[in-house]
């Protein structure tokens, strides 16, 4: 598949532009996990190829907001199964939320993804099965002016991503590479 580590640095990247852009793709929701060792499937929204940051939306009240807070080590996993290629990121996380970057996020969010922040903070406990959204946000899409109150919940979640363990699985013979900011390698798998 790959002999350069030129193409495998551009292969993350295209891998990472395309998972950002289209739902269908395999990478489009990777693994995310923070220092304390826990783990979550996320929505991979934006990849900034120059930068080399993988942009995430969550809940400011979420746990994990505390957790990365302006800076934390960070790991992202990434599969394709049909293409065989893992990649695993690791880097510095941070957490925005009154930012210009948050708010072109939000503006740039549908009425109904906004729709998650209407409800009560993740995590807790409930008597019953709940979305934990109010009983009239249920199953609508509300408009501009009912999300209001939601704004204040919506954070970025920014990945800089420092090292990528590109990684191919082939019955010719797996490739593995290290691929740094200013650097790249080949490694045995």
């Amino acid at each position: 598949m790959y002999d350069d580590l030129d193409k495998v640095r551009a292969d993350i990247a295209d891998r990472f532009c395309i998972a950002a852009s289209s739902r269908k793709s395999p990478m489009h929701s990777p693994v995310v996990v923070t220092h304390d060792a826990d783990a979550r499937i996320m929505i991979l929204r934006e990849f900034d190829c120059d930068d080399w940051n993988l942009r995430f939306h969550t809940d400011a009240r979420s746990p994990k907001t505390t957790v990365i807070g302006d800076g934390a080590p960070m790991a992202v996993l990434f599969y394709d199964p049909e293409e065989k290629v893992q990649i695993r990121v690791r880097g510095t996380g941070r957490i925005e939320t009154q930012s210009a970057l948050a708010d072109k996020a939000w503006n740039e969010s549908s009425n109904f993804a906004r729709r998650c922040y209407l409800g009560a903070p993740p995590g807790e406990t409930r008597a019953e099965p709940s979305s934990g959204l109010p009983d009239w946000a249920e199953g609508i899409q509300p408009t501009d002016e009912q999300l209001v109150p939601a704004r204040e919940h919506f954070a970025v979640l920014l990945v800089k991503v420092e090292e990528a363990d590109w990684y191919w699985l082939s019955n010719e013979g797996h490739r593995r590479a290290l691929i740094g900011r200013d650097t790249a390698s080949w490694i045995t798998p």
